[in-house]
């Protein structure tokens, strides 16, 4: 998966001219906040050049990541098509480019975030984004999200592993009550992104949410750690974001894991894929995630005909419909 055009055409003149060994070390240094999950009150977008650093190397994985999130809940809300989008945490803008590529219908974006630096960064990216209207507004998202409509499409991606936990529950609550449509919240797809978003989902549901992505039922998560629900999605790289990384491979898989709530029961689905199908001679193995509330390790081979036909198609993370 690749940036739309005008995002990227658009990084790519803001990125233009500066010095390789600085946007190097920045990406380092904002790559050990993240991996770190470091909370020291100070942001991780703190200045321009780490603005800019996170475009070179972060911001194509968490496009990716968003926009399959969206895809998943496009695909579970086959009739849902938002027009106002709230970003909570908004960064450079990652979400409302997503959801733009997702839903064309989008009208008007309003992105709330708290760092100087990615605010003005994203302000110009969305400049380019015509006809759809964004701007942005400084706000702590921590701090009680004040004087905010509600909106069609409301979205939080990859901010609770930078908010004190204790934070997290009214920050929720306040994200439902502002969610005319759906809610997605993405996390990054590791143990602890898991463990956060299963706090959410359960917040959800006591709400009396609707889960639309990814689970397939409303029951207790079945799995057990070590095991983790997560997914992945590959990004492809460019040559400055190469560079800045000190990578070779032009590729690099994203993990991430994601929760979304609708005001609406969602398309009734059959089972998730977990894991990547394991494919053989004449046979498929699926790790699934089933409706039941259950996950089961399901083997299709060749003699059921358009079953078989149809798992070799399903990747990681794929829903399954009944017919």
């Amino acid at each position: 998966m690749e940036l739309p055009a005008p995002l990227r055409q658009a990084v790519d003149q803001l990125l233009e001219g500066i010095p390789l060994p600085k946007l190097k070390q920045a990406a380092d240094t904002l790559s050990r906040r993240y991996r770190a999950e470091t909370r020291d009150g100070r942001l991780h977008l703190s200045d321009d050049l780490a603005a800019k650093a996170y475009l070179a190397t972060r911001l194509p994985a968490t496009f990716a990541a968003v926009r399959a999130s969206m895809d998943m809940v496009a695909q579970s809300l086959p009739n849902f098509s938002p027009k106002t989008l709230l970003d909570v945490g908004a960064g450079p803008g990652t979400a409302f480019w997503a959801a733009r590529d997702c839903w064309d219908g989008l009208e008007e974006a309003v992105l709330v975030e708290t760092s100087p630096a990615i605010r003005a960064v994203g302000a110009g990216l969305a400049s380019h984004a015509a006809p759809t209207a964004a701007r942005y507004i400084a706000a702590d998202v921590g701090g009680g999200l004040r004087d905010l409509n509600a909106a069609d499409l409301v979205t939080l991606a990859y901010v609770l592993d930078e908010l004190d936990p204790a934070k997290i529950d009214a920050l929720i609550d306040r994200l439902w009550s502002l969610t005319i449509g759906t809610l997605i919240i993405v996390e990054p797809g590791t143990p602890a992104g898991w463990q956060r978003i299963l706090r959410v989902r359960s917040r959800l549901i006591e709400a009396g949410a609707y889960l639309a992505a990814p689970c397939p039922h409303q029951a207790a998560c079945p799995l057990v750690a070590p095991d983790w629900c997560h997914f992945s999605r590959r990004v492809a790289r460019s040559r400055l974001h190469r560079l800045a990384k000190g990578g070779e491979v032009p590729w690099e898989d994203e993990k991430y894991i994601v929760v979304a709530a609708s005001r609406v029961p969602a398309d009734a689905l059959e089972a998730r894929v977990l894991a990547p199908p394991q494919a053989s001679s004449g046979m498929v193995r699926l790790k699934l995630c089933e409706a039941d509330g259950t996950v089961a390790d399901r083997v299709v081979t060749r003699r059921e005909g358009a079953a078989f036909k149809a798992a070799r198609k399903l990747d990681w993370g794929d829903g399954m419909w009944g017919e």
